[in-house]
Formats: structure tokens, C-alpha cells, sequence
């Protein structure tokens, strides 16, 4: 039997609530699908963002039985992802060393150039792209890389 880890925490389940219309607390609780529903629904209307209200406690055990505890912390790395994902910092707080700073470098060339240059465009329909992918999979990154750790 596993010990108990409280790997993912229900004040930052709270805190993506808040923002709960971008699906950003479902992501957090390891819910891609329903996530991009909410993302694409402002939250299911409305509704299913209210009724999460009263769900993260039992969302949050999940995790916490579900994932890992161990070197790289889940909730900091989540909020690099969904406040400074652009950036890369949450790739480069992986040890994803390449595609951080590729991230990173898309993002100053864009501020840069001040949305002049089109072909920068498909840049930054690739970056969108590589943060939606990184939505759906970074707990189970985060579980792999704790586990070859521990």
C-alpha cells in the first residue's frame, strides 16, 4: 500500500477554478477531455463550472492517489504551465531544456517583431498547439519523471 502524498493541492484546484471557464482546474485534476470541453463551452455554460465548485475535494483525492510525489512539484509546475506556458518555463522547469527555449524564443521574436513578420504566425500556432498537447499530458510527465527519481 502506497503512502499518502498529497500530490496536487485544492487551494491551486480552487485557484484554476477561478478560472474555471478555460477548463484549467479539469487539466489540473488530470481531466483533458472535459477540459477542452469546458475550454471551448466557457465551462459548460456556466454550469458544470459551478457544480465543479463542490467536485475539486474529491478530484483532489483522486490525484493524490493517482500520481507520484517526488522532485517536481505538480502545483508549481501547473502554474508555470497555465500562467507562463507562452514562455516555456514550465518545459524548461521539466528539464526540457530545447523546446523551452524554443517556446521562449517564438515568444520574444513575436514581441519583437510586433506581429509584423506573418510567417511568425505558424510559430505561434505551433507554440498554441505544443501548450494544448502540454495540458493534456503534463501530470503524466510529471508522475514519469517523479518515479524514475524515487
Amino acid at each position: 500500500m502506497r503512502s499518502y502524498k498529497d500530490t496536487h493541492s485544492k487551494i491551486m484546484g480552487y485557484i484554476l477554478w477561478l478560472f474555471g471557464f478555460t477548463g484549467a482546474h479539469r487539466f489540473y485534476y488530470a481531466r483533458p477531455i472535459t477540459g477542452t470541453l469546458w475550454f471551448f463551452t466557457f465551462g459548460l455554460f456556466g454550469i458544470g463550472w459551478l457544480i465543479d465548485l463542490f467536485l475539486i475535494p474529491s478530484m483532489d483525492r483522486k490525484m493524490d492517489d493517482q500520481f507520484l510525489g517526488g522532485r517536481l512539484n505538480y502545483s508549481f509546475a501547473w502554474i508555470l504551465l497555465t500562467f507562463f506556458g507562452i514562455f516555456g518555463l514550465h518545459r524548461l522547469y521539466l528539464g526540457e531544456w530545447l523546446s523551452g527555449l524554443f517556446i521562449l524564443l517564438v515568444t520574444l521574436s513575436l514581441v519583437a517583431s510586433s506581429f509584423v513578420v506573418p510567417m511568425l504566425s505558424l510559430l505561434v500556432l505551433g507554440v498554441y498547439l505544443v501548450l494544448i498537447y502540454d495540458f493534456w499530458t503534463l501530470n503524466s510527465r510529471i508522475n514519469r519523471i517523479n518515479s524514475q527519481h524515487s
